[in-house]
C-alpha cells in the first residue's frame, strides 16, 4: 500500500516521459473530481427523490449564482496553485513557502468579506434572474446556507490546489472520498430521516467541506520537506500579493464571466417554466460527470507546464501537450459514446417524471460532440494558464460567453421558442473556443510569461 501511494504522491513532472507523469497526476485527480461531482449529485438526487421536482428546481435556480461567489474564492486559489507549480520546478523553496502563507492569509479576507455581505443579496438577485415563486424560498434558503459556510469551500479549493501545484495527487482525492461519504450519511440523515428538505442538503455541504478544508491544511503542514510554514509567512509580501493577484484575478475574472453568462441565460431558463429548471439541474450534473476527465487532463496539464516552465524544460511542455491532446480527446470520445448509450437511464436516476428525464436526453445528445471539441481546447488552456498567462483565457472567456453565447442563446431561443436552443447556444462557444485557443497557442507570447524567467531577468 505504501508503494502504490508514492507512486503517486508528491509527483516531479519535469523528469521521466511526458504522458505517464500526466497520466499519473490524472488518476487520482479524476477520481477526486468523480466523488466532487457526486457531491451535489447527491444533493441533488435525494431531493428530486425524497423532496419532489421544485427542490430539485429551487437548488438548480441558486446554482449560476453560486457559483459566480465560488469564483471568486477560485481567483486566489488558481494564481497560488500555478505559482506553487513553479516555484515548486525551479525548486525555490523560500517562494514556495510565501506563496502558501500570503494564499492562506488573502482567502481567509475574501471568505469572510463574501460571508458577511452576500447573504443580503441573494434574494434581490434570484427574484432580478426570474426565479419562480414556488421555489424562490427555497432558492434563498440554499444560497444563504451555503454562504455562511464558504470558508471551509473556500479553504478547500485553495489549499487542494496548492497541493495539487506541488505534485501531490492522493491526499486531495483521499479528502474528498471522505468529504463525499460524510456527506451521502448527512444527506440521508438530513433530508431523509429528519425532512429538512434544501437547507438539509446545504448544511450537510457545509459540514463536509469544513472538515476536508481542516485535512488539507494539516497535510500541508505535515510537508516541511517542501517549504516553511510559520507564521512570518502569513504576513502578505507585497510580491506575492501581487503575483497571486495578478494570475488570480484574471483566472478568477474568466470563470466569472462564465458563471455570469449562466446568471444572464438563467431568465431562459426559467422562462420554460419549473419542470425545464429541474430539467436543467438534471443535464448539469450529468455533464459534470463527462467534463471530469477533461477538466483532469487540463488541471494536469496545467501543473505539468507550470513544473516545466519553472525548470526551463519548454521541450517537454511542447511533448506533454501533443500527448495530452489525444489521451483527453480519446477519453472524451469514450465519455460520449457512454452519454448516448446510457444517458436516458442516468437522467431517470434523478427523477420519477419520465418527461423530465427524457427533455434531458435530448438537451445532453445536442452537448455529445461538443465535449470532443472541448477536451482538446481544455488542454491547451491548461498549458498557457500553467506558464502564467492569466490574460489570454480572459479575453477567451469573454468572447466565449459575452460575444458568443449570450447572443446566440437569446436569438436562437427568440427564433425556435424551444429549450434545445440553450444546448446549441454553448455548443457554439465552445467550437469558437476551440479556434481561439489554437490561435493563442500558436503565437506563443504565454512562453515568456514564467515567473521564476522573470526573477532571474530582473
Amino acid at each position: 500500500m505504501r508503494r502504490f501511494l508514492l507512486r503517486f504522491s508528491a509527483i516531479d513532472m519535469t523528469e521521466g516521459t511526458p504522458w505517464k507523469k500526466l497520466l499519473l497526476f490524472t488518476v487520482p485527480l479524476l477520481i477526486g473530481n468523480v466523488f466532487q461531482q457526486l457531491y451535489s449529485t447527491i444533493d441533488a438526487i435525494f431531493l428530486g427523490r425524497f423532496v419532489g421536482d421544485n427542490a430539485l428546481a429551487a437548488i438548480g435556480s441558486s446554482i449560476p449564482v453560486f457559483f459566480l461567489i465560488l469564483m471568486l474564492c477560485m481567483g486566489v486559489a488558481m494564481g497560488a496553485g500555478i505559482m506553487a507549480s513553479q516555484y515548486f520546478g525551479a525548486k525555490s523553496r523560500e517562494d514556495l513557502s510565501y506563496t502558501v502563507g500570503t494564499a492562506i492569509t488573502l482567502t481567509a479576507i475574501v471568505a469572510i468579506a463574501i460571508t458577511i455581505s452576500v447573504p443580503f443579496a441573494t434574494r434581490p438577485i434570484l427574484v432580478l434572474l426570474g426565479t419562480p415563486e414556488e421555489i424562490l424560498d427555497d432558492g434563498v434558503l440554499y444560497m444563504n446556507v451555503l454562504m455562511f459556510g464558504i470558508v471551509g469551500v473556500a479553504y478547500f479549493n485553495m489549499l487542494s490546489g496548492i497541493l495539487r501545484g506541488i505534485g501531490e495527487a492522493i491526499a486531495p482525492l483521499f479528502y474528498l472520498i471522505f468529504a463525499c461519504v460524510l456527506n451521502i450519511i448527512l444527506n440521508f440523515f438530513f433530508i431523509v430521516i429528519l425532512g429538512m428538505g434544501v437547507f438539509g442538503a446545504a448544511i450537510g455541504t457545509v459540514i463536509a467541506q469544513a472538515l476536508t478544508s481542516v485535512l488539507c491544511l494539516r497535510k500541508l503542514m505535515q510537508m516541511r520537506d517542501v517549504f516553511d510554514m510559520g507564521w512570518r509567512y502569513l504576513i502578505p509580501r507585497k510580491k506575492y500579493v501581487i503575483q497571486v493577484l495578478k494570475l488570480g484575478i484574471p483566472t478568477g475574472a474568466s470563470q466569472a464571466i462564465f458563471a455570469v453568462a449562466m446568471m444572464i441565460t438563467q431568465p431562459l431558463v426559467n422562462s420554460f417554466g419549473a419542470m425545464f429548471i429541474a430539467v436543467n439541474v438534471i443535464v448539469m450534473r450529468i455533464d459534470g460527470f463527462v467534463v471530469m476527465p477533461i477538466f483532469s487532463f487540463g488541471n494536469a496539464m496545467m501543473v505539468f507546464a507550470g513544473q516545466n516552465v519553472g525548470a526551463n524544460r519548454m521541450d517537454r511542455v511542447d511533448q506533454g501537450m501533443k500527448q495530452c491532446v489525444r489521451m483527453s480527446v480519446g477519453t472524451a470520445i469514450v465519455m460520449v459514446s457512454m452519454i448516448l448509450s446510457f444517458g436516458r437511464y442516468i437522467a431517470g436516476a434523478f427523477t420519477q417524471t419520465p418527461e423530465v428525464a427524457d427533455l434531458a436526453m435530448r438537451m445532453l445528445s445536442i452537448l455529445a460532440l461538443g465535449y470532443v471539441v472541448f477536451s482538446a481546447a481544455n488542454i491547451l488552456w491548461g498549458v498557457i494558464r500553467g506558464a502564467g498567462d492569466a490574460m489570454s483565457p480572459l479575453w477567451a472567456a469573454f468572447i466565449n460567453s459575452v460575444v458568443v453565447r449570450l447572443p446566440s442563446a437569446y436569438l436562437l431561443v427568440y427564433l425556435l421558442g424551444r429549450p434545445e436552443a440553450l444546448m446549441y447556444s454553448l455548443l457554439a462557444s465552445w467550437i469558437v473556443g476551440l479556434i481561439f485557443a489554437i490561435i493563442v497557442f500558436r503565437v506563443g507570447k504565454w512562453r515568456t510569461k514564467g515567473l521564476v524567467q522573470k526573477a532571474v531577468e530582473s
